[in-house]
């Protein structure tokens, strides 16, 4: 059964509140002084203040300057009395490994790294640096790691609902970041407890894929005129097989231009991770997805890394429903251990299923569909006015009117619903919900992005089992049978609501620890990277 590394990360987001809890006023710790403290060197409050307007590169983080000195009643925190820390060292180094592992620029500062040395190397005492160069250098090295920390750790400064992403960005307390890093002189590459598993494992293939872009060429390959079978001969075998070679797919590198049992073998795990069905064959899909080079598999990894840095930490103490849409997947946690997966229809590409969290509340089994008036004006009233009978012939019945004068239809539970024989209700602004389906035939299609937003399930009634497993008394295989079998709905309210997470990752490791990519169907990722990899912005760019 395959699970993925990065939902784990989703297992305690229902937890978290859309509000922002008021901020806890942090007072000057004033059992820190000279007397007290190993550490003579203080800073004025004003010192701050003074320094923030000469760097305005710094000023977002005034609160957290603030808050960081107060923990240290002004203590400084990068230098003592024998010097520069140990901790500054480390921590430039950490920026500069920074730039080479996300090609970002932005995260390094050369002339605080030259100021750094600076006072590495003078310690002969005959250059002593002055009160304000060991103020200021401490400051910047504060700001640095305050622009650092909140952009690896948060993400980058862009407005995510512009996105399409409603999912609450994860809380950052820096301050406290800084002064625990400080305080237990703890190895700061070890420091990265707000990124996850999942977010460290996507982490590790961007190294893969930098070297196969510099090293293996990518030129497009055409498409065959017929699929390649196995035993097939093509020069173009050779090519594919370099390429398979190059993303670990096949085992040994060969040179044949014979599709061989090895090849077979290659060509059904790419297509797995590329999520297409593995039947072995090289067509146009198959060429098409081998076609996407390096570079542009290094922009889809970085635009998921950095989708994950906005998701709040796991929680393994709750239960929780974890849908990626571009994979068409739901998976279904307890306690943080996966459970079962289950493969479901999502919205269009014209109605796409919105990204957001909620909490599932309610089970309604036997449903009626109340008919969005957007459907009812589209399809409804064009087929009534063909048709006088099309509401008895659809099961269909009016029960009032809705705003601008369309009237209120729902289809009468049965066979035929459109919502199946149950519906599972997590309250939201955005009217998603999941449901069971009278068209099976969809769960067997590659792309199942055809409903009008909602999700529809696979296999509701085991996720109906699952929810009531603890009042099996009440609700056993039989019981369940029957409710989904009624003339009229029936709503069963959850004694503990389950946290659900509706997610979109064209880039994840499975817990195979295999890369797998899927289609941008709603052209997220594309917004995204209009957003991240401009050369005119301070954001992340790809170089």
């Amino acid at each position: 059964m395959k699970k993925l590394l990065w939902a784990i990360l989703f297992t305690g987001i229902g937890v978290y509140s859309c509000k922002s809890k008021q901020k806890e006023k942090i007072e000057v710790d004033k059992s820190i002084n000279q007397k007290t403290s190993f550490n003579n060197l203080f800073i004025d409050s004003n010192t701050i203040k003074v320094f923030l307007t000469k760097h305005p590169e710094y000023t977002k983080f005034i609160q957290q300057y603030s808050d960081f000195y107060k923990l240290r009643n002004y203590q400084c925190a990068w230098f003592d009395s024998s010097g520069i820390g140990e901790q500054a060292y480390n921590f430039m180094n950490l920026l500069a490994n920074a730039v080479d592992t996300y090609s970002d620029s932005s995260l390094y500062n050369k002339k605080l790294s030259d100021e750094v040395d600076e006072f590495k190397t003078d310690t002969s005492n005959k250059n002593i640096k002055t009160t304000q160069n060991i103020t200021d250098t401490e400051l910047k090295l504060t700001g640095q790691f305050f622009a650092y920390a909140s952009k690896i750790y948060g993400g980058s400064d862009i407005n995510i609902q512009e996105l399409g992403w409603f999912i609450p960005r994860k809380k950052l307390n820096l301050s406290v970041m800084l002064d625990s890093l400080i305080a237990n002189k703890s190895d700061i590459k070890k420091t990265e407890i707000p990124l996850s598993s999942a977010y460290k494992k996507l982490l590790d293939y961007l190294s893969v894929y930098r070297k196969i872009a510099q090293t293996t060429p990518w030129d497009s390959l055409p498409y065959p005129e017929k699929a390649l079978h196995k035993g097939a001969t093509s020069p173009e075998i050779i090519t594919i097989k370099k390429r398979l070679f190059a993303l670990g797919d096949m085992e040994e590198s060969d040179t044949t231009d014979i599709f061989d049992s090895l090849m077979l073998s290659a060509v059904k795990k790419f297509q797995v991770r590329m999520g297409v069905s593995p039947d072995g064959v090289i067509g146009k899909s198959f060429i098409t997805q081998l076609n996407v080079t390096p570079a542009k598999r290094i922009e889809q990894i970085l635009i998921n890394l950095e989708r994950l840095r906005w998701m709040p930490p796991m929680n393994d103490s709750t239960n929780s429903i974890v849908v990626n849409i571009p994979e068409y997947k739901m998976y279904v946690y307890d306690s943080g251990k996966l459970q079962f997966p289950m493969n479901v229809v999502v919205g269009s590409s014209a109605t796409g299923t919105v990204i957001f969290t909620g909490n599932l509340k309610y089970i309604v089994f036997s449903p009626y569909w109340n008919i969005p008036a957007s459907i009812v004006k589209k399809e409804i009233l064009p087929g009534i006015a063909r048709n006088p009978n099309y509401l008895a012939a659809h099961h269909m019945e009016q029960f009032g009117m809705q705003a601008k004068g369309v009237p209120a239809i729902r289809q009468l539970p049965g066979a035929d619903n459109a919502l199946g024989r149950v519906k599972f209700l997590f309250p939201n602004n955005f009217d998603i919900y999941f449901h069971d389906t009278n068209n099976r035939g969809a769960f067997n299609a590659s792309n199942r992005n055809i409903s009008h937003g909602c999700i529809r399930l696979s296999e509701p009634k085991k996720l109906a089992m699952y929810l009531l497993r603890y009042d099996t008394a009440t609700y056993n295989n039989q019981t369940v049978d029957s409710l989904m079998s009624l003339d009229k709905e029936k709503w069963v309210t959850l004694k503990k609501p389950v946290p659900v997470v509706i997610s979109y990752y064209t880039a994840f490791v499975d817990n195979n620890g295999s890369l797998n990519f899927r289609r941008d169907i709603y052209k997220h990722d594309s917004a995204m990277a209009a957003k991240l990899f401009t050369g005119n912005s301070n954001l992340m760019a790809l170089k």
